[in-house]
This record gives C-alpha cells, structure tokens and sequence, in this order.
C-alpha cells in the first residue's frame, strides 16, 4: 500500500482535472483543512503502534482505515507474530474506553453484553454494562467462543447497540472491535459462520517479520514491552472528527459503478461458490474513502479500490470444489478478479480512470 502524504501525488489520475466541488483538483478550502488535521493525527497514531510493532507498516495502515471507515476488522494468523499486541497498540494510542474479551468455550454472551441484575436496595432490576459498552474491544481468540456467544456481538457490530431484556442501549461513537483467531489450532474452536465474517470491514495477516524488524523486535523488546510505555496520542473527539471528515471524502458515480463490478464479478465467478454480499460492496466504499484520505486526497481513485479488494471481500467468499482441488483460496481468486474487472476510463467530476496502475 501507498505511504500517507499531505498532497496528492504528482501522478495522481485525477490531477489537473475540476474539482467535483469547484476549483482545482486536490485539498482545498475546509474539507482540505479537516484532511491536513486528519492526515497529520493519523501519522502520530501510526508512529506510536510502530513503536510496538515493527515492519508491518502496511498492516497498521489497514488498521487505521478500517477504524477510519467505522468498521470492524479480524486479525487471523499463527500464534506469536503479534495479533493482540496490534490490537493493544491501537487501543493504547487513543484515549478512549478499552475492553478485552478472552474468548473461551464457557464464555456467555452476558458475559459481553452485559446483565440485569435485581438490586436488593432498590427493589429494581439494574442493568450492568458488560465489556463491549467501550470504543474499542478487543476480542482474543473470538473462535474459541461458542456460536451463541459470538452472535451476541452481531447486533453491536452492525447496529451500534445491545438489546438486553427488551432494553436498547446506544453504543458510542467510535465502536470498534478487533478479533484475533489462530486458524491453525481448529481443535475446541467454533469456525465463525459467514453471517459473522460478514459483519467484519477487513481481514488481515501479520505474517512473520523481515530478519531486520525481528532484530529490532530483540533489542526493543528484550527488556521490557514497549507497550507498557505506549501513551495516547490522540483523543475521542479528536477519532470522531476524523470519522466526519472521512465521511465527506467524493466518491464519483464512476467509483461506485466499479465497486460494485468487483463485488458484482465475485458472485459470477465460477471459483467461487459465495460470492460478495452489498455489505460488502458498503464496506469496500467506506473503506476507500478512508484509505483516500489518509493519502491526504478528499476524493476517491481506483488505486483505493484496488488496494483494498483483497482484505476487504476475500473473508466473506468460499471458493468452489474445483477451486479447492487446485489449492486456490479466495485471496488469490479475488486478487485476479480485481486485475480483470475493467477500471472506469470516463472522465466524470474530476475524476479520470486513466492512470491507474493497470
């Protein structure tokens, strides 16, 4: 993925082309002040999870654009590259209400969501807020849970709130939750149903570090953990802000069309026996707008999409029987979809397909 910058590049396609509101392409005015503020306290909180996690600038990246785009993201890969420790760091880097949820067979959804309990001295029930009444939650090993315990976090993810005994009850503004599960250790887990991955933005791979970062990890790491060191370095309000100013990103009619070409070719494609839901093809818009503006861009080119197709759709497929036989699995379907699916070449409110990297 493309490094953050607080201009658009000098080969950017939409570059010299009107603006969709009026005046040159690129930052200007008040969206261009928001998307400098915006670029400028991303870096920090970048900087500050780098300061834990070493070599996977790529992955913290992701995992700020999916905070970024309100959604939820799954971490899945083999014990010891750091899943929770990423978690940790982000959740560190923003002074906000943090929970942990280990998840195990015995675990109850009340033990999530929370409970009514009856108070003897008001002779009335009381709710008790569980874990998940915080902005970010961290969920260890969310497959070791039993299927009712992870449902328990499908209306919170999608809805923003938990209904308890007949009682709604609003989650904040940012709501997060970051789930790790080792999918190599399948004994005494429940393998998360498609309703469930759905409801995830993005899934990402730490995957191991270069002999470089795994050397920096040695010494940084060899005497105490740095994330007992880790400070906040950005505010609640300072997240929500950020999440407006993403939210007024452009997204031409252009764009859309070819998020929904992409999503629309995982459903045809014969190697796949699932394809993408319109979640999903929410999810991957969303996503984009975040991803464009950490580039510091207040509107949106196919260069995001397609960076973003991959950890964004490939949970949410199943491949078919041929493709299982040939050992394909659905990142590397999605990852040829992605190079076939024509890219808009019309120009339209100061965008121009042409140029992209295809």
């Amino acid at each position: 993925m493309k490094k953050e910058s607080q201009s658009p590049p000098h080969n950017d396609p939409g570059a010299g082309l009107p603006h969709p509101h009026g005046g040159p392409v690129g930052i200007t005015h008040d969206v261009g002040q928001e998307l400098e503020g915006l670029v400028a306290t991303a870096h920090r909180i970048r900087e500050a999870i780098e300061s834990v996690i070493e070599g996977k600038s790529d992955v913290v990246r992701l995992t700020l654009t999916v905070m970024l785009a309100e959604g939820h993201l799954l971490i899945e890969d083999v014990p010891g590259v750091g899943k929770t420790m990423l978690a940790k760091a982000l959740a560190r880097s923003i002074d906000c209400p943090v929970r942990r949820v280990q998840f195990t067979p015995d675990l109850l959804p009340s033990d999530i969501t929370g409970v009514s309990a009856f108070n003897q001295q008001s002779r009335e029930f009381e709710f008790k807020p569980g874990p998940v009444f915080a902005n970010i939650v961290v969920g260890d090993e969310i497959n070791r849970a039993s299927p009712k315990t992870q449902s328990a976090l499908l209306e919170c993810m999608e809805e923003h709130q938990v209904t308890v005994d007949g009682t709604t009850y609003p989650l904040e503004t940012p709501f997060m939750v970051i789930a790790t599960q080792n999918p190599i250790e399948m004994e005494g887990t429940y393998p998360l149903p498609e309703a469930q991955r759905d409801r995830f933005t993005a899934r990402i791979a730490m995957g191991y570090p270069e002999a470089a970062a795994e050397l920096e990890m040695l010494d940084v790491h060899g005497a105490s953990s740095p994330l007992d060191k880790l400070e906040p370095v950005a505010t609640t309000a300072e997240v929500r802000a950020l999440i407006d100013a993403v939210r007024a990103v452009y997204v031409s009619q252009s764009i859309k069309k070819y998020a929904i070409d992409m999503v629309t070719a995982t459903r045809q494609s014969p190697d796949l026996r699932l394809g993408a839901s319109p979640r999903a093809t929410l999810h991957l818009v969303r996503a984009a707008r975040a991803h464009a503006a950490l580039s510091g861009r207040d509107y949106v080119i196919p260069d995001d999409l397609q960076d973003l197709a991959v950890p964004v759709l490939a949970h949410r497929l199943l491949p078919s029987l041929e493709a299982q036989g040939q050992r394909r699995r659905p990142e590397h379907v999605m990852a040829d979809l992605v190079r076939r699916v024509p890219v808009p070449e019309s120009r339209e409110k100061g965008f121009d397909g042409a140029g992209s990297r295809r």
